[in-house]
């Protein structure tokens, strides 16, 4: 029958003990800075690919169709493994590792950055998008007559009015996007899974390891699900919950509580 082995689960799991492994801090770290990073540059992309999808011109829509049919359309490890070793056999870029000073980001870290950041994209435009869409299009006439250029309009009256519909989903995508860093670990991107990985073929204790591994994920996302509902909060949009008016707000407003009188 199996022992589990509580000493190798507490010591993986406390991070005191924990991060004094170097590769579980280095994996930590990664993980997050690869998932602020990934997501940063998602919505950048993202919204000048749902910008091209929205365009007057043809060509730019036909090539933000294409860019969200091809990479919503196909699995991200096989676009990170064709990117990383894709552009490295034909020596298109190799991803050699930038140092700054005492900091090494490895190429294979760039490469995963990259993938995630370049599938993000596909999704993070059709939020843009939608979030753009559900402004009143009087705005931007408004705008217009007011002198302003479509891109001072989208930047002054669209998005901040569109930020309410994006927050939501954008947090998700965020919480999303922490999880789905381990998959850097298929190209050995040293990232959190990764470092568990490596630790496991040390000691073989797959068990504990993973389910310690699990819960490191899990603080993330937990984390980040807290901040989530306070920027929400923030912007007025609580998910789940339609404020209705109260007895006392009825009474106040009259017998008919939509105005009319």
């Amino acid at each position: 029958m199996y022992q589990f082995d509580w000493s190798i689960f507490w010591k993986y799991i406390w991070p005191p003990t924990a991060f004094q492994d170097p590769l579980i801090r280095t994996g930590f770290i990664v993980t997050i800075v690869a998932s602020v990073v990934a997501q940063t540059l998602g919505v950048v992309l993202g919204l000048f690919v749902a910008l091209g999808k929205m365009s007057k011109f043809p060509p730019f829509r036909a090539l933000g169709e294409a860019y969200v049919w091809y990479f919503r359309g196909t699995p991200l490890l096989v676009q990170m493994a064709l990117l990383f070793f894709g552009l490295g056999v034909t020596h298109i870029y190799d991803f050699p590792d930038i140092i700054w000073g005492t900091l090494t980001v490895k190429g294979a870290i760039q490469a995963g950055i990259l993938a995630l950041a370049i599938n993000e994209a596909a999704y993070m435009s059709e939020i843009i998008r939608a979030g753009i869409e559900a402004i009143d299009p009087g705005q931007m006439e408004a705008a217009k007559s007011l002198g302003m250029t479509y891109g001072l309009a989208m930047q002054r009256i669209i998005l901040p009015q569109a930020a309410k519909v994006i927050i939501p989903p954008l947090g998700n995508e965020f919480n999303s996007m922490m999880k789905t860093t381990s998959l850097m670990e298929f190209i050995s991107g040293t990232e959190l899974f990764f470092a568990f990985n490596q630790i496991n073929a040390r000691v073989f204790k797959p068990f504990e390891l993973f389910i310690a591994a699990s819960l490191y994920y899990l603080a993330l996302t937990t984390v980040w699900s807290i901040i989530q509902a306070r920027i929400e909060a923030g912007l007025g949009e609580r998910k789940g919950i339609e404020r209705t008016p109260g007895t006392l707000q009825r009474l106040f407003a009259g017998a008919n509580s939509k105005g009319v009188r």
